[in-house]
């Protein structure tokens, strides 16, 4: 191919891959909400993308690339229906599917299919685990193999589970729609778990492409239910979080917050929530006080110019909204770096007395590291030890071996 060819190849990759970016999920969900038929939806989108890499180089990229990949998945929908014999008025209905045209933007958000997508693929009869997988598959548009390389399984295994959860939807009756106002409240908090779910398991793997998808996600569902207050929180904690992802590790090791290199956080992101979160609040929920606990640590330049007695109140706060005992441990760590060791110790031994964590050993960790700061490095050195025997994963066995290594020191 000469010079040309690959100027021309790019161009049309480029003009592809927006177009895709842009109106790929409006077009799957119009489609199964015509069809009700998941996978023909799917197969269709991805079929009009692979004869626009044939036509367009050949017939040049279209004024609306959107419309045409529309028209196209459409006709190859019917196509497919046609073969198959599907009933007259299902047919029908699918001959009916109008283009993308300006007139989909006078719909209101609560009639957006992306939106009854998001919902159906969230419902709370599908077990959780199949509600992440299938919102990263139809929604996000991952492949089954990326899916279950992202959750450490095999692609044979994420297929049977999103074919499960796809028949679940077609043999219960969930139906494909926004809920209606009386309990879409509760709904939102479902999808907002789930979109958390994909960032955490991101977060914890290290895994760039999870923790961008939901992102993308929490952005989508801010334009689409501009008026929630807890949907723009989840955006802002998530941006917060991911503003962080390049000083988390150091050598191939992880690195606290109190020690990232904060000159390596993403500014622009952390702009970005810090404008999210400037909105005035219909009603403060457990992700707008996780994200502005995120925002204080975001607005100090060290870990001992944050303004703990703040996040305190903010851990109080959430405690209120939404008790656990891991947020009552995070609150006795910050009462420690507020008021000092031995009042963080304290509030530790409070919090240890709920036997959800009994034998966890972040408990472990924070009293020797509040042992440490009172000056018994001895004791310190106890407590560290036995978090590195609790300790999860090999990783962080390793980082408590490290500070076990300093507490040895003279």
């Amino acid at each position: 191919m000469n010079e040309a060819g690959r100027a021309a190849a790019i161009e049309v990759a480029c003009a592809l891959a927006d177009a895709m970016a842009d109106q790929r999920l409006r077009i799957v969900a119009s489609l199964i909400r015509t069809t009700g038929d998941w996978d023909l939806a799917e197969d269709a989108v991805s079929d009009a993308a692979e004869r626009a890499l044939q036509s367009w180089p050949r017939d040049g990229i279209p004024d609306n690339p959107a419309a045409w990949l529309t028209a196209t998945a459409r006709r190859r929908a019917i196509d497919v229906l046609r073969r198959a014999q599907v009933e007259r008025g299902k047919l029908a209905g699918l001959a009916a599917f109008e283009e993308v045209t300006e007139m989909d933007t006078d719909l209101s958000p609560m009639d957006d299919d992306r939106l009854r997508l998001i919902f159906t693929c969230c419902h709370p009869a599908l077990p959780l685990e199949a509600r992440v997988a299938l919102t990263l598959k139809v929604v996000s548009g991952l492949s089954t193999e990326a899916i279950g390389r992202s959750f450490l399984t095999s692609e044979a295994t994420m297929g049977q589970r999103l074919l499960r959860a796809k028949n679940k939807i077609a043999n219960a009756g969930i139906p494909y729609r926004v809920p209606s106002h009386d309990v879409l409240p509760e709904r939102i908090d479902g999808v907002l778990a789930v979109v958390y779910l994909v960032f955490t398991e991101g977060y914890a793997t290290a895994s760039r492409s999870l923790a961008d998808e939901a992102i993308r996600l929490g952005r989508l569902l801010v334009a689409l239910m501009p008026r929630s207050d807890e949907t723009r929180a989840l955006l802002a904690l998530l941006l917060l979080q991911h503003a962080r992802r390049d000083a988390r590790e150091a050598d191939g090791e992880r690195v606290t917050l109190e020690h990232q290199d904060r000159s390596r956080w993403h500014r622009r992101e952390i702009d970005e929530a810090f404008k999210l979160l400037r909105h005035p609040w219909t009603v403060r929920g457990p992700y707008a006080v996780q994200a502005d606990i995120a925002a204080v640590h975001a607005s100090a330049t060290s870990a001992e110019a944050t303004n703990w007695p703040a996040i305190v109140a903010l851990y109080d706060e959430l405690l209120d909204i939404a008790p656990s005992p891991v947020i009552a441990l995070n609150r006795a760590i910050a009462i420690g770096m507020s008021d000092g060791a031995l009042a963080g110790l304290a509030a530790l031994e409070t919090a240890a007395d709920d036997p959800r964590l009994a034998n966890h050993y972040l408990v472990a960790a924070a009293r020797g590291d509040m042992l440490s700061r009172a000056g018994l490095p001895h004791e310190a050195l106890i407590a560290i030890e036995q978090a590195i025997q609790l300790a999860p994963t090999e990783q962080e066995r390793r980082q408590l071996e490290q500070r076990a290594a300093e507490l040895r020191q003279p």
